[in-house]
C-alpha cells in the first residue's frame, strides 16, 4: 500500500502562479508522499481541440517524478457519456480516448474518467434515468477501456457527482462493463454526496478498489450559509438529499476516517491511498496535515 497526493489538492496554488506542476511533484516528495495522481485542471498536457499532445512537457514531468521518487499512478479527467445525441456521444468517446493517449505518454498505469457530468440537473438523477442511460454508459465505457488496453492503460470508474455514485449504481456499471481492463477508484468522501455511509461503502467496495481517494467533509443538517449546489471547492454545497457538505482536512471533518481505513485494512486493501483535499484551508498546509493523518491513522487501525 502506498500513500500519495492528487495534484488537484494544490490546484489553486498552480492557478495563482505560486507553484508549477514540477514544484508540486517536488513538494509531494518532500512531504513523504509516495505517489501522485495527475488531474489536468490547473495545467494542460494536451490540446483537446487540435488533438495534439505536448510530448516534450510530458517527458519533463515523467523525469521530474522519477528524480523525486514519486510514482505516477493515475490520470483523471472529466467526461460525460450520458449525452443522448449520437454525434455528441461519438465525439465524447473520441475525446476521452485522446486522454487515454495522454495517460499512455505519461506512463501511468491507470486513468479515471467520469461517466456523467458533475453538474447534471438533480431532477434528472433518479433511478429511472439511470436505468434508461445505463446501456449507453456501458457501451461507451467498454469501447474506451478496450482502446485503453491497447495503450497499456487501465480505466477506472469513480463514484463521483450525483448520478453515477452510490454503491449499487457503481457496481451495476462495473458489472455491465464486465471487462478485465476496468476497475474502481473509490472516493470515501464522494459517497456522502448521495447520502450513503462512507464506512459501509469501504466495506462493500474495498475488494474491487484499486485506488482510494481519501477525503473528508463537514456535514450539517441546517443551512450554514454561503451554500451552492455544485461548488465543492471549499464552499458549502448540498448532498442529493439536501444535507450541507464542505471539504475539510482529513480527520478534522465529520467522516470517521479511522473506521473507513479500518475497513479497507481488514479487507486487505493494498492499492494506492490518494489524498484529495478540497476545503477552504491553505492547500499546502491542509494537504500536508491530511497526508500525515492518513499515514498515522493507517498505522493505528
Amino acid at each position: 500500500m502506498k500513500i500519495g497526493v492528487s495534484s488537484y489538492c494544490l490546484d489553486s496554488l498552480m492557478e495563482q502562479g505560486k507553484m508549477t506542476l514540477f514544484e508540486v511533484i517536488d513538494w509531494i516528495a518532500a512531504q513523504g508522499g509516495e505517489s501522485v495522481e495527475f488531474v489536468p485542471f490547473a495545467f494542460k498536457l494536451s490540446d483537446e481541440e487540435k488533438g495534439t499532445i505536448d510530448t516534450e512537457l510530458i517527458k519533463k514531468v515523467r523525469a521530474r517524478a522519477k528524480d523525486a521518487g514519486v510514482e505516477p499512478v493515475n490520470y483523471s479527467v472529466l467526461a460525460n457519456l450520458c449525452v443522448e445525441e449520437d454525434e455528441a456521444f461519438e465525439k465524447e468517446i473520441a475525446r476521452i480516448c485522446h486522454h487515454v493517449d495522454v495517460a499512455a505518454e505519461l506512463g501511468v498505469p491507470r486513468m479515471r474518467h467520469d461517466i456523467s457530468a458533475f453538474r447534471r440537473p438533480l431532477n434528472q438523477n433518479g433511478l429511472a434515468d439511470f436505468d434508461r442511460l445505463l446501456p449507453r454508459m456501458i457501451e461507451g465505457t467498454q469501447r474506451i477501456t478496450e482502446y485503453a488496453k491497447t495503450r497499456g492503460v487501465r480505466t477506472l470508474i469513480e463514484n463521483h457527482g450525483f448520478f453515477v455514485n452510490g454503491c449499487d449504481r457503481v457496481e451495476r456499471v462495473m458489472n455491465g462493463v464486465n471487462h478485465e481492463n476496468y476497475g474502481l477508484l473509490l472516493d470515501t468522501g464522494n459517497i456522502a454526496c448521495v447520502d450513503e455511509d462512507p464506512t459501509v461503502a469501504a466495506w462493500r467496495l474495498a475488494d474491487r478498489a484499486e485506488i482510494v481517494h481519501l477525503k473528508d467533509f463537514y456535514i450539517r443538517t441546517r443551512d450554514p450559509g454561503d451554500t451552492t449546489q455544485f461548488d465543492c471547492g471549499g464552499h458549502w454545497f448540498r448532498s442529493y438529499a439536501g444535507k450541507y457538505l464542505r471539504g475539510s482536512i482529513l480527520a478534522q471533518g465529520d467522516l470517521d476516517i479511522w473506521a473507513i481505513l479500518g475497513e479497507l485494512k481488514k479487507k486487505g486493501f493494498d492499492g494506492n491511498l490518494m489524498i484529495e483535499f478540497e476545503g477552504l484551508e491553505e492547500p499546502a498546509y491542509a494537504t500536508a496535515v491530511s497526508l500525515s493523518n492518513a499515514r498515522r491513522i493507517w498505522e493505528e487501525v
